[in-house]
């Protein structure tokens, strides 16, 4: 790659639809670019298109699960949603670790050293390698155990273990697709990131009806079929992943000396990656209890809150994506030593997010019944699904905020802040809020609802503030 062929976006000035069009087409095609340099705004959209297309595909692995588990009945729908709060868990673990090599490939891109990058990013697959043995074993033997702690009827249980326990079991095909999925994002190459996971998704949606319903030779395996098919598109997905790495495609570089172990880069590496793991723990483990909170109300009320969690996924996506560009944008622009551009950045993102998820909140609002009657006809899932949308609604515009600046802060490195902002937000103010108003002042789900808004509200405050500070412009990997 030369100078010349990489694009630095140097034409300020007013622009129209064809020229996002135009960035948002480079983004896509995954053109090269020098995000260090040039307007910020059209730089943000190439990164964070892409970005947003591939969170969306990762959304698709378990709406698809949930859309066709959804004909078999409540039962299964409330053993995948209990199942998934118990899953992320492996999320947690591989997020913490994509942040952190997305931090440490971002800042040696940024600093011109393409091989150090590429020997953060074997480190992290080495350590996620080890942790998903461990885990797996963990799903294999007690998934049923794990389904009864979350508060499963024993029609729950028999519904969810086999489904639980190959998720479980196969979750190294979860840690790699995000490893090297951040290995992309930090690089700049966030459009291989989205390739990878609509091929792997496609494949998904595709074997999802077969294993889970039975065709031709194939049984049906009900619930366990969906996690049979989302295992094999992930796995699809990392050979791709592979081959992208082995060819030379993105703006890593081989080693001289190739790939091997070095314990100065390891330490670094889970440095940065130990707080983040247990900021999204802090986050996940919320869930699981504020999941275990919903189930004290029944099934129903269980498979209303799936089918709303699935929903609200793809309403978070553009926050998402400009988060996870901001943090490419953030980790590039510090390695380059442009800490006022990187600041820009994340104020510019965090206003578009907060635009965007304000229109998303109206509209959900307004649509929640007829986007929970996608997944499930039945009156009183519908009914509970519709109820958790549109209190959780409200509190979209600061949860945008949210997901941007901790997602900056995790650009630079500093996993450490968006912890203590998990921390106040899930388990000082959501889980009692949640407990406090659903049983003592008996406002039941509606209650549990409430609560998350009003983590919400605590959540953005905090991290502006923090944000204002500046000390995550300090950090150093």
């Amino acid at each position: 790659m030369t100078p010349s062929s990489v694009r630095t976006s140097a034409d300020p000035g007013r622009r129209g639809p064809r020229d996002w069009w135009r960035e948002a087409k480079d983004g896509l095609t995954g053109r090269p670019r020098d995000y260090t340099t040039g307007p910020i705004a059209p730089a943000l959209v190439a990164l964070s298109v892409p970005m947003v297309l591939e969170m969306s595909m990762q959304a698709v692995f378990e709406v698809a699960d949930v859309w066709f588990v959804a004909r078999l009945g409540p039962a299964p729908v409330a053993a995948v949603g209990l199942s998934a709060a118990l899953v992320v868990l492996v999320f947690a673990v591989a997020i913490g670790l994509s942040m952190a090599v997305q931090a440490i490939v971002a800042r040696r891109i940024g600093e011109g050293r393409p091989e150090d990058a590429a020997q953060a990013a074997w480190q992290a697959i080495v350590v996620g390698l080890a942790v998903s043995l461990a885990l797996g074993a963990l799903g294999v033997y007690e998934a049923e155990t794990l389904l009864r702690l979350m508060g499963a009827d024993e029609q729950v249980v028999q519904a969810g273990r086999g489904y639980l326990q190959v998720l479980l079991g196969t979750n190294v095909s979860i840690m790699l697709l995000f490893l090297m999925n951040a290995v992309f994002r930090g690089s700049g190459d966030a459009a291989y990131s989205m390739r990878v996971l609509w091929i792997a998704n496609g494949l998904n949606v595709v074997l999802d009806p077969i294993f889970i319903f039975g065709w031709g030779p194939v049984p049906a395996f009900g619930t366990t079929g969906a996690a049979v098919a989302t295992t094999i598109g992930r796995t699809v997905g990392i050979a791709l992943q592979v081959w992208i790495l082995a060819k030379g495609r993105t703006r890593l570089r081989r080693p001289v000396g190739g790939f091997r172990l070095q314990p100065a880069l390891l330490r670094s590496l889970l440095t940065v990656a130990a707080p983040g793991i247990v900021q999204f723990l802090v986050g996940t483990a919320s869930f699981l209890v504020m999941t275990r909170i919903v189930a004290d109300f029944g099934s129903d009320t269980v498979a209303g809150f799936t089918v709303a969690q699935r929903v609200l996924v793809f309403v978070v996506l553009p926050a998402w994506g400009l988060g996870n560009a901001a943090a490419t944008m953030v980790g590039q622009n510090l390695g380059a030593g442009h800490a006022q551009r990187a600041i820009d950045s994340v104020r510019l993102s965090s206003g578009a997010a907060l635009a965007i998820m304000g229109t998303g909140g109206v509209l959900t609002f307004l649509l929640a019944e007829p986007l929970v009657r996608l997944f499930t006809p039945d009156p009183a899932v519908v009914e509970a699904g519709r109820l958790c949308l549109q209190v959780i609604a409200f509190g979209f515009p600061l949860r945008a905020v949210v997901l941007t600046l901790v997602q900056s802060f995790n650009g630079a490195g500093d996993t450490t802040t968006p912890t203590w902002v998990n921390l106040l937000a899930y388990w000082i103010v959501q889980i009692p809020v949640a407990v406090v108003l659903a049983h003592t002042a008996g406002l039941g789900p509606f209650g549990i609802y409430l609560a998350v808004v009003v983590s919400q509200v605590a959540a953005a405050w905090v991290a502006w503030v923090l944000f204002r500070r500046g000390r995550w412009l300090t950090r150093t990997v």
